[in-house]
């Protein structure tokens, strides 16, 4: 049996899920024993913490120039002394360049299987991933399992069944006759999906795997090499993704240099090396919008990004104000608001809002707010996990600066304790509340666990700063509130010409902050917060060209 054939059924039902965007996952997200294994947990951490202070040596990437790596734990505070092999840009690129013309001449089919394959080899390391995620992220144990395995091999998927589906639209080929009365012109057609040549995939520290692997399997998938440039902060958990393409393609006798990982250091960064090189065609990047936007304006690439944006909530009415300000409270706390799609600027009128107990002022929705997130934050069963740990030091100050806003301070952040690791750097929501008219102050994104109440005229004054923001700053996410038929409508409108997708009146275990891989499309690509959108055919399309050839008919 082929590796397509073993996985066609999986990606037949990967297709489906494309087209029908209804609930669909390849990979179980809960870290079920039942599922993975009595012993998976403790065997994934055993894994990764055999790992801390060794090289890694696992790629199949040889004779680097050196080693090294600066990976620190937001949980201990310590380098995890891990090493890793590092390569010079030229060595990556002439390695990539000579695999790149063995995978473009490997069959879609194969390349599906290859791909698919190593997908299944990483579920078998989805707990050593998700300890790896913890300790250089700082996400919670839960949201590492989850987004840095099962929902990333589900982004993967995606990629590999979009790029399946578009690479077999149009036919391989034809004979094409065309009547011209008393004769016809005969003509036999061909047409090949080109790919375009070294993909560089450039990752971030905060979700490591979940913002790079559709764009690594992407590239793979339509027959481009790939080089992953991951963030030297947060290397680990991509390099187990990295490996175990690496070994099927070995076991396939293929080139593995086909997918390279590319170390680097804080104090010797090869970024802007591998970003500006001729021969590198396509980028995928997440991070700021400052390099973002230098990446884009890159002449000869093709290049898509998620940058930053600013998040809105937008408060008219409510069914139940608790539940609503639970929900928004949880969607702040939940990994520090360290989430691109983390909510930010909550726009509240200052005449309150309309609830069927009566209306709800400004001051007591805030209060609310305030109340839901103390409640979440010093339960000790619930707060350090949801919060997890700050993942950069200047999060942290950023968090401390917010105090100092031009605004009233609902509540200050403060530093709670994780009960497994004592020195977890942490930060808990600073709340302030500013008036519309500062938007020098809430028009840009300050990125953590930080939120502007924002003190509006009314809702519409509201809806327009909050597409004013996408439309100028970009925005990844909204949330909105309201029980008002015409005023849903008005804010799907208005936001929608922002290119901003909206989530409606969410309560429960549903939150803005998330995405779900073949229904949600993450990112849009219609405002400044990115301009490519996870998964729509041109994220795979613009990866490749249709070439087509023909001759007479003998």
């Amino acid at each position: 049996m082929t590796l397509f054939s073993k996985h066609q059924p999986v990606l037949n039902k990967a297709i489906e899920a494309l087209h029908a965007r209804t609930f669909y996952a390849a990979f179980p997200e809960h870290p079920a024993p039942a599922v993975y294994g009595e012993t998976a947990d403790a065997d994934g951490q055993a894994k990764f913490k055999n790992q801390l202070g060794k090289k890694f040596e696992e790629l199949k990437q040889t004779h680097p120039q050196s080693w090294g790596g600066q990976e620190e734990s937001p949980y201990t505070q310590e380098a995890l002394t891990i090493s890793y092999p590092l390569f010079s840009s030229e060595s990556l690129i002439a390695n990539s360049k000579k695999a790149f013309h063995t995978w473009r001449k490997v069959s879609v089919q194969d390349r599906a299987g290859i791909l698919m394959e190593s997908l299944e080899r990483v579920k078998k390391r989805f707990f050593e991933i998700a300890y790896a995620t913890m300790h250089t992220t700082g996400q919670g144990y839960m949201m590492a399992f989850q987004a840095s395995g099962p929902h990333a091999a589900d982004r993967a998927l995606e990629a590999i069944a979009a790029g399946y589906e578009e690479l077999n639209r149009f036919p391989e080929k034809v004979m094409w006759d065309k009547p011209m009365g008393k004769f016809n012109i005969q003509l036999n057609k061909e047409w090949h999906a080109v790919p375009k040549g070294i993909s560089l995939v450039i990752g971030c520290s905060t979700f490591p795997t979940w913002n790079s692997v559709t764009g690594i399997y992407g590239s793979l998938m339509t027959g481009n090499s790939v080089i992953v440039k991951p963030h030297p902060g947060a290397i680990l958990p991509i390099a187990i993704f990295v490996t175990e393409i690496q070994n099927v393609l070995e076991e396939n006798h293929l080139d593995t240099t086909i997918c390279q990982l590319a170390v680097d250091t804080f104090d010797k960064m090869i970024t802007k090396e591998l970003a500006e090189h001729a021969e590198i065609k396509l980028i995928d990047y997440t991070g700021n919008s400052a390099f973002g936007s230098y990446l884009e304006a890159l002449p000869g690439k093709t290049v898509f990004t998620e940058k930053t944006g600013v998040n809105s909530v937008i408060v008219d009415s409510v069914d139940d104000a608790d539940k609503a300000a639970a929900n928004l409270a949880f969607s702040v706390n939940l990994y520090s608001g360290q989430m691109c799609t983390a909510p930010q600027n909550f726009y509240i009128p200052a005449e309150g809002i309309n609830s069927p107990a009566g209306k709800i002022s400004f001051d007591d929705f805030a209060q609310k707010f305030v109340a839901q997130i103390n409640g979440l934050v010093d339960n000790p069963k619930a707060g350090p996990y949801v919060l997890g740990a700050i993942q950069n030091k200047k999060t942290s100050e950023r968090v401390m600066e917010a105090e100092k806003l031009p605004g009233n301070v609902v509540l200050k952040s403060k530093r709670i304790e994780n009960p497994q690791f004592k020195n977890a750097r942490t930060s808990t929501p600073v709340v302030v509340e500013i008036d519309s008219n500062k938007k020098e102050v809430f028009s840009k994104e300050l990125f953590g666990p930080i939120a502007l109440l924002i003190k509006t005229k009314n809702t519409d004054e509201s809806i327009a700063l909050a597409q004013e923001m996408a439309v100028k700053h970009g925005a990844i996410s909204c949330a909105a509130y309201t029980t008002n038929p015409s005023i849903k409508e008005k804010i799907a409108e208005e936001m929608a010409l922002a290119a901003t997708p909206v989530s409606f009146n969410l309560t429960g275990s549903i939150y803005m902050n998330q995405n779900a891989a073949f229904s949600d499309f993450h990112v849009t690509g219609g405002n400044p917060a990115g301009n490519a959108s996870f998964t729509n055919p041109e994220y795979v399309t613009k990866r490749f060209t249709w070439v087509g050839h023909r001759e007479p008919v003998k």
